[in-house]
């Protein structure tokens, strides 16, 4: 993979196709199938309940996302709420922001719900636990790659200013935790970059890593280097390629130094870093003039 593209976007559509398969798990565990088998029904959104002693209820970030919901409601994006018959009506056991958000949308009056066998509220709340601890989250950089695949403008935007630095983003860190030059997964990190500085500035925090043959290319040094480059306290003083050289001469040891600084003088670790790299660059700048 070169740059910051990902493999999906060479080759053909049917190249990047992954067929679903049973795996190999021996003798299992093969549990037997519980409840009954769901069946799908269409329903008015008002018509659900929600039941609040194992529920959460309505934060100011589910309003948030509720409100995002209703304003780009996309049925490819849909996924049924789960649901269970009772005595009072349906009640959602997963889903209740997309059932509110459906409830809210003024164009929407009937949406699908997947009906389950869960009489007693006990068992509503066993499988409402259930739904929220199996789910696997979804890591920055698969966000990332997601979003590149379907033309975001901004994930665009962060490829080619990792391309133009040579930097590479990863889906997955290296499984022996060993990284190449050049290498990242703090994709979080670069986007903020660009939303503070744009894309040339970009680009300039990740050059000077990359030529320090940063591995991996980290959310600290991104952090330091953007400080040093760009701030008011040290913006002006110190050139980028002085930040490269002073990187390459301190090696490993700007790390030890750094966390050392920051738990001596309770700073974040990426202020300490820029701190240790500020006062550390005429030596480094000497050492390499010496030849040392």
């Amino acid at each position: 993979m070169s740059g910051c593209e990902p493999g999906s976007r060479s080759g053909s559509h049917a190249a990047t196709l992954r067929r679903v398969a049973a795996l190999e798990l021996g003798d299992g565990p093969f549990g037997e199938p519980l409840g009954a088998t769901p069946t799908v029904q269409w329903v008015s959104p008002t018509e659900l309940f929600v039941d609040e002693t194992y529920q959460r209820n309505l934060s100011k970030r589910s309003i948030m996302l509720i409100r995002r919901i209703v304003g780009a409601w996309d049925w490819r994006r849909f996924k049924p709420p789960i649901v269970a018959q009772t005595d009072a009506g349906f009640e959602v056991i997963d889903g209740q922001h997309t059932a509110i958000a459906a409830a809210t949308h003024p164009n929407i009056d009937r949406l699908p719900v997947m009906v389950v066998n869960a009489s007693e509220r006990a068992t509503r709340a066993g499988a409402f636990i259930g739904h929220n601890r199996d789910r696997i989250a979804i890591t920055s950089t698969q966000m990332y790659f997601a979003a590149l695949t379907a033309g975001d403008e901004d994930a665009m935007t962060i490829e080619q200013v990792c391309q133009r630095a040579r930097v590479t983003v990863l889906k997955y860190p290296p499984p022996n935790g060993y990284f190449e030059p050049g290498q990242t997964v703090a994709v979080t990190a670069i986007a903020r970059l660009v939303e503070r500085r744009g894309a040339m500035r970009a680009r300039q925090v990740l050059e000077v890593l990359t030529q320090a043959d940063a591995a991996p290319v980290g959310a600290a040094g991104i952090r330091a280097t953007e400080l040093l480059l760009f701030d008011g306290e040290f913006a002006g003083q110190i050139e980028p390629g002085e930040i490269t050289m002073t990187l390459m001469a301190l090696g490993e040891s700007a790390e030890h130094e750094a966390r050392l600084f920051a738990v001596t003088h309770k700073v974040p670790y990426w202020r300490a870093l820029a701190s240790v790299l500020f006062r550390r660059r005429r030596r480094a700048a000497a050492s390499k003039g010496r030849g040392e």
